[in-house]
């Protein structure tokens, strides 16, 4: 009878240390989750008012990446020192832990190196069409660690933010213009000073193309097969592709319409029959 006395007396010395314990759980628990809901809720805020402000996408989406982290660490942390971890203790064996992490995982903090380094130095920015890191496509947005790109085909290609940075990167849309580099062979047999005529009047026909700087039409070389002249217009980036295309398509016919030949390779065999 004792015995169990003794057991009662000790489970009401007990008693209010585990209830302690248990509601400090509790609020723990509640801390962390509605913490996180709210870390995410100020995480999109702060999206919506950069976007508002005319921010560039790929910096949002890297800003808001940073600013939930470092909201949802302290949300952790609160909670562990409601739980009752002494949260001093915790943040020292938590950089003990960071270095050893960090050793392990070199790749991923260069890119988020490469990425803080894209944000400052702004080689490219969101919509901007660019090639880098071996695959090329429009920005369409910057992560902590990668980098996401379209392609034209409506492809997401991702690219770690190292890669991206420790090459070449050739941005096609920063500057307004673009110059074209068109090679045009004629065949020997027609009028040089005709083809460079009809190549002119199809320039100033085209109003995309633009005038200043001056459009170049020039011989480039005799070559083996044709007479090949450089065409340079200048355009708008956003016309490039277009004006492109639609000017390989009239020269073709232009010549055609005139009888100038475009030539491809050809080779000449001679055969030679040796006597019996």
């Amino acid at each position: 009878m004792k015995d169990i006395e003794d057991l009662f007396d000790q489970s009401a010395q007990w008693m209010p240390l585990i209830t302690e314990g248990a509601t400090n759980l509790v609020i723990g628990l509640v801390i962390f989750f509605i913490g996180k809901f709210v870390a995410a809720k100020l995480a999109k805020w702060c999206e919506h008012l950069m976007l508002k402000s005319s921010v560039d996408k790929a910096v949002v989406g890297f800003s808001t990446s940073i600013i939930y982290a470092l909201l949802f660490a302290a949300v952790i942390l609160m909670a562990l020192d409601q739980v009752g971890v002494e949260t001093t203790s915790f943040i020292a064996i938590l950089g003990a832990a960071g270095l050893a992490i960090g050793l392990a995982l070199q790749g991923s903090l260069s890119n988020f190196a490469s990425g803080v380094l894209i944000i400052l130095l702004r080689p490219f920015k969101s919509g901007d069409y660019i090639e880098g890191g071996g695959e090329s496509g429009s920005v369409d947005k910057i992560e902590l660690f990668h980098t996401y790109l379209k392609t034209p085909d409506n492809r997401v290609v991702i690219i770690p933010n190292a890669s991206m940075m420790n090459g070449s990167i050739i941005n096609y849309s920063r500057e307004k213009t673009r110059r074209l580099d068109l090679v045009v062979g004629i065949s020997y047999d027609a009028d040089i000073r005709q083809a460079k005529q009809i190549m002119e009047e199809i320039v100033a026909a085209d109003e995309r193309i633009l005038k200043d700087p001056e459009c170049v039409i020039a011989v480039a070389e005799l070559a083996d097969n044709s007479v090949n002249f450089n065409l340079r217009p200048w355009v708008k980036s956003e016309d490039y592709w277009n004006v492109r295309a639609d000017l390989l398509e009239t020269v073709k016919y232009a010549f055609d319409k005139n009888s100038i030949g475009i030539p491809y390779p050809q080779m000449d065999v001679h055969l030679h029959k040796e006597g019996s």
